[in-house]
């Protein structure tokens, strides 16, 4: 788009700084949203998993660890099958 004059200079300049208006009104709310639910590989969550590895990998059955640690069953069972692809991983070659 070629400005020829100075009146179409101006309107081009308003509809700029509309468009960086509502462009950084989109910014803020993104920067603002929330990030809810599990946060997979968080510090507390490899925390958690290796606490759970290191009692799995002792003998200790799904029951024995739900019941001494502060995890759900369905937690200890995402942390098996998680330990399991990672074993199948490292037995492959494909970390």
């Amino acid at each position: 788009m070629q400005i020829k004059t100075l009146e179409e200079a101006k309107k081009r300049i308003k509809e700029l700084e509309e468009e960086n208006r509502a462009l950084r009104k989109e910014n803020e709310e993104l920067r603002n949203r929330n990030f809810g639910g599990r946060k997979k590989h968080d510090e507390a969550w490899m925390s958690s998993y290796n606490d759970f590895v290191a009692k799995y990998e002792n003998g200790m059955t799904i029951v024995e660890i739900v019941s001494e640690s502060e995890i759900s069953r369905r937690t200890a069972y995402r942390y098996l099958a998680y330990y399991r692809e990672m074993k199948k991983r490292e037995e492959t070659g494909n970390e």
